[in-house]
């Protein structure tokens, strides 16, 4: 049982679910919250899980506006949290602010790189499973025209995109790929209804799967594919319930597993990066009941073949961070 507890004041609109323990592990989960379907919701099963597993309590926060990022942390901080985990690269800045405050104290930043000695960078190879679920695209389309719309148009982002793109090459050399980003400001992440619309035009261009890297604004994509009776592809969270037969598969970042993994490491863990991709179960395609009927075994088997060798190194998915650029699509 958590005991219900307002530390940063009424006026901040934030909530804190604490447990009796000052060395309590936390949670701030970003702008779009915890139940985003998608990525913080990702993050907060881990947290669960961890809690069911060990039977510990965690404190969380969800974030009501951009305003609130440094007082989340300093308040966690002060109120003896650790280790404290946030979600999302807009932390960073403040985090390297406040990281050097609090030395006894282990932060963890989920999609951004703070290097200070009391801070864990975890980042994911999401390049890599994007190319899993384009590929997927590629042989799921008859059009030979597929989408993508991602949230907030940021290199992470583009990151999804052109890892997506070279799977759908791989597969179809003369497939043309529409992408679309929803905004450039944190609203992009939460804006269905724009995802909607997008999700419309890139249909009315010829696109018949559409895979959706938005966050909450995902939901309006998915929902906008299944009336249009056309494929959709989620993201982050397994999102192939939300539209069974519909949602041809998820590309699943393990945010879940990089949560748990901060949790049961404790105050002391490791600090620095740490990269979660193929090879170590930090990206992968979901199979599962809602969608096993649509995915041929002959799709499967190439794309496992495409996993392994992206996994041990003999293929290679172009990374849109590493230098801004991406082989087959121009932002």
């Amino acid at each position: 049982m958590t005991l219900m507890r307002s530390i940063l004041g009424a006026a901040a609109g934030l909530a804190l679910t604490a447990g009796a323990v000052m060395a309590d592990p936390a949670i701030i989960f970003d702008l779009g919250g915890k139940f985003d379907k998608s990525f913080n919701e990702s993050a907060f099963t881990g947290a669960q899980r961890w809690a069911e597993e060990t039977g510990g309590k965690f404190r969380e926060i969800e974030m009501q506006s951009e305003a609130q990022r440094e007082q989340a942390l300093r308040r966690l901080a002060e109120s003896g949290s650790n280790p404290i985990v946030m979600t999302g690269f807009a932390f960073g800045n403040v985090l390297e602010q406040v990281a050097p405050d609090y030395p006894d104290t282990d932060f963890v930043i989920i999609d951004a790189v703070v290097d200070l000695p009391n801070v864990r960078s975890v980042v994911f190879s999401e390049q890599e499973g994007s190319y899993l679920v384009g590929m997927m695209a590629a042989e799921a389309s008859k059009t030979g025209t597929v989408g993508f719309i991602g949230g907030m148009d940021i290199p992470l982002i583009r990151k999804f995109a052109c890892g997506y793109a070279q799977g759908v090459m791989a597969v179809n050399p003369d497939a043309n790929v529409i992408v679309n980003m929803t905004g450039t400001t944190p609203a992009a992440w939460n804006d269905p209804v724009k995802g909607s619309e997008l999700t419309q035009a890139q249909i009315s261009q010829g696109a018949d799967v559409i895979y959706a890297a938005a966050g909450g604004t995902g939901v309006g994509v998915l929902q906008a594919a299944a009336d249009a009776n056309i494929l959709s592809i989620g993201v982050d969270s397994n999102q192939n319930h939300m539209h069974p037969g519909k949602v041809l598969t998820s590309m699943v970042k393990r945010v879940d597993n990089a949560v748990e993994k901060a949790f049961k490491d404790g105050p002391g863990m490791d600090s620095g990066m740490m990269v979660m991709g193929l090879s170590n179960g930090g990206v992968a395609y979901a199979l599962d009941e809602y969608n096993d009927s649509l995915i041929k075994p002959e799709w499967k088997a190439s794309v496992d073949a495409a996993a392994a060798k992206i996994a041990s190194g003999e293929l290679t998915v172009h990374d849109y961070m590493s230098d801004n650029t991406c082989p087959v699509i121009n932002f």
